[in-house]
């Protein structure tokens, strides 16, 4: 049985339909939170899959904080065993980081429900499912293309919003994973940056995560599960 591990950053910012995934591919499980990796025992830290979720803070505040150095030391250290890693907002972001990338603040946020624009590599990948589909997009950071990665999708205000490295390595920048019921904890968990400078209207954003997440669902799950066969599948 393979062993996955999610690291959480805030509880409302789930592994979503992730976890039907692990379900069905009979992974054993277990969450844990950022702040305190350090508290984990030596057997939780070689799982065979890596997840890193997102959250609101940056790839780069380790001085505010200081769990994020101990986080991106066990992203590295996995990436080195060729364990299998996924990287969702701030998880890319941390895997852009330990890759080598520069990670900063974007021009301006991204939030609310727009389609990608795939590059040559991501119309080969699994992500070729997402053509012309909107995808929730919710983040203010950035980054470079980490060196010897592959860009995979795009938007116009964000240019790397899909890169992985080889078939065991994949960092997405927006929210595939997510649910409609998520979404509910999701106004409540980001309710300042909601009601702040974005002036985003909840309730319309709310109709458009119904209809979209919805339909997303089941091509989310593919993805994921396609993905991850081919991750496992031996070199």
């Amino acid at each position: 049985m393979k062993s996955v591990c999610v690291i959480q950053h805030v509880p409302f910012e789930t592994p979503g339909v992730l976890l039907d995934v692990f379900q069905e591919m009979r992974f054993s499980l277990n969450m844990v939170e950022a702040p305190f990796l350090r508290e984990l025992p030596e057997k939780d830290l070689r799982p065979d899959i890596l997840i890193v979720m997102g959250g609101p803070i940056g790839a780069y505040e380790e001085s505010s904080y200081p769990f994020l150095r101990e986080e991106m030391k066990w992203i590295e250290r996995h990436l080195a065993g060729g364990g299998i890693f996924l990287g969702i907002c701030l998880g890319s972001q941390l895997l852009a980081r330990v890759m080598g990338a520069r990670v900063y603040p974007g021009n301006g946020k991204e939030i609310g429900w727009s389609p990608l624009s795939l590059s040559d590599a991501g119309q080969s990948s699994p992500l070729v499912k997402l053509e012309g589909r909107p995808v929730l997009h919710w983040h203010g950071d950035t980054f470079d293309l980490p060196e010897c990665s592959t860009l995979l999708a795009s938007t116009s205000s964000y240019p790397h919003q899909a890169f992985s490295a080889g078939k065991r390595v994949l960092g997405l920048q927006f929210h595939l994973e997510v649910t409609p019921r998520d979404l509910e904890r999701w106004y409540v968990g980001h309710a300042c940056e909601l009601s702040g400078d974005s002036k985003i209207d909840i309730s319309a954003m709310r109709m458009q995560g119904k209809k979209h997440s919805g339909e997303l669902l089941p091509v989310a799950k593919d993805i994921f599960r396609e993905w991850l066969e081919n991750a496992l599948l031996p070199e």
